[in-house]
């Protein structure tokens, strides 16, 4: 039996969904990984949010050695610049477009979909959400990079599209002024975009989840 691409997790007020929220988890690591994170948002009760949290294929990553792990693409240096592979980045974000397509055909309405991502998944969640030809809610980007920036196909859908930045000041994975510079770039492009660091590493922690939720709460309502 092959095993399912994505976790799903439907509203917990038991309604129909009318909003989604696409979640890519980083390196190495599965769609359960932010399972958790679902409930700790504390959503009220007036939201029908559905949350998709895809599972990455298994890649070589020549960065940890050629290791075959959970990837979104394969990460050929560590540097600051992050040379990476983008026809397996643009494939990944191809998949995502394909997750709205789903939802759309589920009769969610394409501005009612939010596209997240966390670090690998995030620069993912970049490309997809920018480069998605139906118009999308916002753009949630978490102790990421603009992997892209210098070659995406930018969709006239979403020149307007809201984006949600979140870093961590002592993230020694990505560091800090990576998100930042992957902030600037999208602003210098006409994005409107709100940047928030929080006193944490490469993790999530509860005020965050509390700024995630307000925005949500405010996207979608």
């Amino acid at each position: 039996m092959t095993a399912a691409r994505e976790l799903i997790i439907e509203p917990s007020n038991g309604k129909k969904a009318d909003a989604c929220v696409i979640l890519l988890h980083g390196l190495g690591a599965d769609g359960h990984d932010f399972e958790p994170l679902v409930p700790a948002l504390a959503l009220p009760e007036s939201l029908a949010v559905r949350f998709v949290l895809p599972h990455a294929p298994q890649l070589p990553v020549t960065v940890n050695g050629g290791m075959t792990m959970s990837a979104w693409y394969d990460i050929l240096e560590m540097n600051l610049g992050r040379r990476v592979d983008v026809e397996q980045l643009r494939a990944s974000a191809e998949r995502v477009h394909g997750l709205v397509e789903d939802q759309v055909a589920d009769g969610i309405d394409s501005r009612r979909i939010v596209i997240a991502g966390f670090s690998q998944g995030g620069a993912v969640a970049y490309e997809a959400a920018l480069s998605c030809a139906r118009p999308l809610a916002g753009l949630l980007a978490l102790s990421t990079y603009f992997a892209t920036a210098d070659s995406i196909d930018l969709a006239d859908a979403n020149r307007r599209l809201p984006i949600e930045v979140h870093h961590g000041s002592a993230d020694p994975v990505v560091p800090e002024p990576l998100g930042r510079e992957g902030a600037g770039k999208v602003e210098s492009l006409g994005y409107p975009v709100n940047y928030r660091t929080y006193e944490m590493g490469h993790s999530l922690c509860p005020e965050q989840a509390r700024d995630i939720a307000d925005w949500l709460v405010a996207t979608f309502q």
